[in-house]
């Protein structure tokens, strides 16, 4: 019994689908040409299986009423939420929630820390600042401080 590769094989040859293949010759001998197993055979025609008879050709241009994603030229642009005074993590989720995910935070204390666990930091400032609107892929940068400092 045939394996399902040789079957879809078979079957794509049957219906002409694949090229060089012999049609009706259930074989499928290893780097054998088609034209070698039925001797007084011709090879059939080299064409692409899209130029075969019968085959409909598919269009990659998009239809008159098609719609088609923002061109490069006028990005989204969002309002920025106002996340100032809220928990530092809480303040990316909404910033993502809002579209935004090219986030950066900065130390407002100005000791250069990491901000290694978000929740102890909140907010103090943000740039670009609540309310602009801008383009989603703007890097919004959060300024925070260790809650009680």
């Amino acid at each position: 019994m045939p394996g399902p590769v040789v079957a879809v094989v078979a079957m794509l040859c049957l219906s002409g689908a694949l090229v060089g293949c012999a049609a009706g010759n259930g074989n499928s001998g290893a780097g054998e040409p088609a034209a070698a197993k039925q001797p007084g055979t011709a090879p059939p025609p080299s064409t692409s299986p899209a130029s075969a008879p019968g085959t409909p050709e598919v269009s990659r241009a998009p239809s008159a009423g098609s719609t088609t994603a923002a061109s490069p030229k006028s990005p989204v642009k969002v309002r920025v939420p106002k996340v100032v005074g809220h928990n530092h993590q809480t303040a990316q989720n909404e910033l993502q929630a809002a579209g935004f995910f090219m986030l950066a935070e900065k130390d407002a204390t100005g000791q250069g820390r990491m901000l290694l666990w978000d929740r102890n930091w909140v907010v103090v400032r943000q740039y670009p600042k609540a309310g602009a609107k801008v383009g989603t892929g703007t890097t919004i940068t959060l300024y925070s401080k260790k809650i009680g400092e």
